[in-house]
Formats: structure tokens, C-alpha cells, sequence
């Protein structure tokens, strides 16, 4: 009898963990897309009473980043507007790491911005980039384009190296600065494994601020560069930049890059990060190009040793907008009628097809916007008919899709919600909301979560009938996809951190 309980027990208890898992990335593993197993969350909250609010703390006041929750702790990138730290109170990134269970502050990266010119690492903008974990490392691309590799315990286990000169890299990169006596790192700061600078090595330039979700595959980091154009959004400085590097994950190295030369046709920057499925047998690296093309690459095979830089080898690309002008593109910088598209939410591969949102971009672009579904099992480039459907948005489109029971849900920034037809691309319905969306949908528990720029936090039921569960006014923007974990959401507005969940 005794014996049987005891395996009833661990039965009750493997299914539970079954259903609450950490959340290491952004989006699903390599797929990304924007679905999680979580059970059990509240469809409702209200930040003033503290219904279903389990903690919330303040952060800085420009929030564009995704939480990420690992290993008992949450990750958010946010600026300085509200200093933790006395000895750093200048403009800077800051990436926060807090206890999962409790909200308790644990330790902190700052990076001060860019300086040289506000487009390179536009000010108060903070840290965008959501880090990408993996053990008891974490992996992120800071404000000044950065891809940096820091231990999960911060400074409180001490300066693990090799990397040693986190006082120095705390300070403003300026006259004024008092470089000769930084204060030395404490316990509640960042420990930084390596650095690999992608503005002086890989020789890319950034534009405004990277927004990178980096993708581990074996040993290397596939990361978008976030080149773009320069402060006057009409030239390309840097064209033969990389969009897309490869980085060993225990050295820091840069070990290979593409070789399509993107970068003279990107309109204004490389916002999209790569995702990985499996076709036909073959992993293959998927991109959406500054240029509104997408490309899929095979994985680095290793090679390079001697220390070259391997350039990915293309299986193919598929042009987003194929109508759409192909020279002289930045003559049509405000042209809201027409102009080329680019991609900033990332392609998402789910039985066999692959999705991805683009169009005319938000800030200086075409109004047109699309959701395209292609086939990625032809093989060869030059492959015909990728195109399955393609589904008309509002107007301009930040989002990845979140593709659940045969349904996908998407935003855009013409303030519309829509529930589509996976297969065929026919729309269910629609929602006009409140604000503009730079946030993904997420599904989870039977339930779409989704935060607008207005501060109006929507949820839906995941259903081909529409039904709104409930809509929270928060206050605050929000920029960023919820990151559901261990059966709590995890919310960030532009000014407080939220771990909601039933109570």
C-alpha cells in the first residue's frame, strides 16, 4: 500500500512539472513560437487592487524587453531612470535579475549608453534585448551591440573571469568620467563571462538600439546584429556588415557570418532574430533580413578553427514583398503609400510551415502589412510557389504569430487583433483594440495574453469564437510579450515588473 501511494505520488508529481516549466527564451524553443504548456493562470488582474497579483516591483521607466525566467530567477531589460545603484546613475541599459518566487532584487548589469551619436543607442531607451539562458549562463546583446555571455549569480560568487573589467565597462564613455577609480563591482552587480563587441568587430552599425533574442544551438549563438541605417536613415555606413553571426558560446569568438550582403538594402534596421526547425531531416536556421527577405541557412558545421570566420552557406531565401521597390529604397524614407517591407517579428516554423508578419515599416514605411504562410520543404532557392497564403493586416506589424489548435493569433499596429485559419489563412475574427502593439501574442491555458502600447492589457479565450475574458488598464505602456513559468505570468510595463497568478 505504502508503495503504491509512493507512486501515485511521484506520478501526481511528474505531471504537475510537467505542466510548470522556466521559460529560457523568447518563444518556444528554436521554433519561437509564442505558445507555452503552462496551466492554472488567472484570465484576470487589477494592479490597483492586487487580484491575482503575486508581487509586483519597479523597475526604470522605458521597458521594451520580454521577461525571462530560469533557474529560480527573472530577467528584464529596462534603463536607469530609477537607479538601484548611487555609484551609477548616468543614462544606461540595465538588465535586472530578481527572485522567481519573491521579487527580491539580486543583481544588475549596467551598460552606459552610446554617446558618439543618440541613433547609435537612442537615450533613455534602456536594454531591449530579452537574454536567452542556458544553465548558469545567460546570454544577451546589450545597448551598445554587445553579445555578452554572464553568469547567473551575478558578482555573489565572485569574478568567475575571464573577463575582468566590469568597473571599468559600468562607467559613461566619456572626458568626465573618472576612469582612473571606478568603484569596484559588488555583489549585486553583473559578472561578465565574455564580451564580443559587434559595432568594432564585426563591423556592423547599430541603429537606435539592438533588439536581439539570441538563439543556442550546440555550441554557438546565432544573433541578429541590429545594423541598420545611420541618423540620417538614407545611408548605409557599414555595408558589407554582417546580419546574421554566429558565436561560439564558451569563447566569445565569432566563428561565422552570412555572406548575402543584406546590408545595403536594409531600410532601417536588423530587428529580427533567428529561430530552428528541422525540414526534411535538415536543421535550418531561419532569418528575416532588414531587406524583407527571408532566408533559411544551414546550421554552422564547426569549421573556421584556425581562426577565419566561416560564411553560412543559404538553402534559400523567399522575398516577403516581391513587388515592392528594389533600388534606391531609401527614396521612399515617409512614404506612407509605398516603399519596401522589412520583418521585425520572427519566423515561427509549426508543422511544416513556416509564418512570419511583415510589411511597411512602422516609422518611416508603407502603411501595408502582411501575415505570409510558405512551404519550407521545397528544396533549392529557386524553389517556386513557397507562397501557401497570405493574409492582409491592418497596418505595419511588430509582432511574432502564436499558432495554437489549428489557429493563429496576431497584432498589428493599426490597433486590430485577428484570429486566422492556420491552414488556409481565412480570418475568424477580429478585435479593434486600444493602442498600438509592439508585443506578441501569447497563448497559454487555453488563453491569449496581449499588452498594447496604451497600457489596455488584453485576454482572449484561444477559440475560433471570439470571446474577451477580460481587458486591465495598467497605466503604463507595455512593449513587451508576457512570459508565462511555473504557473505565473510574468508582465512587464514600461515602469514595474508583475508576477500574476491565482490567489
Amino acid at each position: 500500500m505504502k508503495k503504491r501511494l509512493f507512486y501515485l505520488l511521484i506520478l501526481s508529481l511528474g505531471s504537475s512539472l510537467a505542466m510548470a516549466a522556466d521559460q529560457p527564451q523568447w518563444g518556444q524553443a528554436w521554433s519561437r513560437n509564442m505558445v507555452s504548456s503552462e496551466k492554472g493562470l488567472p484570465d484576470s488582474f487589477d494592479p490597483k487592487t492586487g487580484k491575482n497579483v503575486k508581487w509586483s516591483v519597479p523597475i526604470g521607466t522605458e521597458t521594451h524587453s520580454t521577461p525571462i525566467v530560469a533557474g529560480g530567477r527573472v530577467y528584464i531589460g529596462t534603463n536607469n531612470e530609477q537607479p538601484r545603484d548611487p555609484n551609477h546613475t548616468s543614462d544606461s541599459g540595465v538588465m535586472m535579475c530578481f527572485d522567481e518566487k519573491t521579487g527580491k532584487f539580486l543583481w544588475q548589469l549596467i551598460v552606459p549608453k552610446r554617446e558618439e551619436d543618440p541613433y547609435l543607442d537612442w537615450p533613455k531607451t534602456g536594454m531591449a534585448s530579452p537574454v536567452t539562458v542556458e544553465g548558469n549562463r545567460v546570454y544577451l546583446v546589450s545597448n551598445r551591440g554587445e553579445v555578452m555571455c554572464l553568469d547567473a549569480k551575478g558578482m555573489a560568487n565572485g569574478n568567475d573571469g575571464p573577463y575582468r573589467d566590469e568597473a571599468t565597462h559600468m562607467l559613461p564613455r566619456t572626458t568626465n568620467a573618472p576612469a582612473l577609480h571606478p568603484p569596484e563591482p559588488g555583489p549585486l552587480d553583473a559578472d561578465i563571462i565574455w564580451l564580443f563587441d559587434l559595432p568594432k568587430e564585426a563591423g556592423i552599425w547599430s541603429h537606435d538600439g539592438a533588439h536581439s533574442s539570441i538563439l543556442i544551438y550546440g555550441d554557438y549563438l546565432y544573433v541578429n546584429t541590429a545594423t541598420g541605417v545611420d541618423n540620417t536613415h538614407k545611408v548605409i555606413r557599414t555595408p558589407n556588415a554582417p546580419s546574421l553571426v554566429v558565436i561560439n558560446k564558451k569563447t566569445g569568438r565569432l566563428v561565422a557570418r552570412d555572406n548575402e550582403h543584406i546590408a545595403p538594402d536594409i531600410f532601417h534596421s536588423t530587428w529580427s532574430s533567428p529561430s530552428l526547425a528541422k525540414v526534411n531531416g535538415q536543421p535550418l536556421i531561419f532569418f528575416g533580413g532588414g531587406n524583407g527577405i527571408l532566408y533559411a541557412f544551414e546550421p554552422f558545421a564547426g569549421h573556421g578553427k584556425d581562426g577565419s570566420v566561416a560564411n553560412l552557406k543559404k538553402a534559400w531565401q523567399f522575398d516577403f514583398d516581391p513587388t515592392a521597390p528594389k533600388q534606391d529604397i531609401h527614396r521612399y524614407l515617409s512614404n506612407r503609400r509605398e516603399g519596401p517591407s522589412d520583418l521585425y517579428g520572427m519566423p515561427v516554423f509549426h508543422e511544416n510551415r513556416l509564418y512570419i508578419a511583415g510589411g511597411g515599416d512602422l516609422w518611416w514605411g508603407k502603411n501595408e502589412a502582411w501575415l505570409r504562410c510558405i512551404d519550407p520543404t521545397k528544396t533549392g532557392d529557386n524553389a517556386t510557389n513557397r507562397l501557401i497564403w497570405s493574409y492582409p493586416l491592418e497596418r505595419h506589424v511588430l509582432s511574432t504569430p502564436a499558432i495554437y489548435d489549428g489557429l493563429i493569433f496576431i497584432a498589428d499596429c493599426g490597433r486590430k487583433f485577428h484570429c486566422v485559419d492556420a491552414r488556409t489563412g481565412k480570418p475568424y475574427w477580429t478585435q479593434d483594440i486600444q493602442g498600438e502593439v509592439w508585443a506578441s501574442p501569447m497563448v497559454a491555458d487555453g488563453k491569449v495574453y496581449l499588452g498594447t502600447r496604451s497600457g489596455q492589457f488584453w485576454v482572449f479565450a484561444a477559440s475560433k469564437e471570439k470571446k474577451v475574458l477580460s481587458t486591465i488598464e495598467f497605466g503604463s505602456p507595455v512593449s513587451g510579450t508576457v512570459t508565462p513559468a511555473n504557473g505565473v505570468i510574468y508582465l512587464a510595463t514600461m515602469k514595474r515588473l508583475y508576477a500574476l497568478s491565482r490567489n
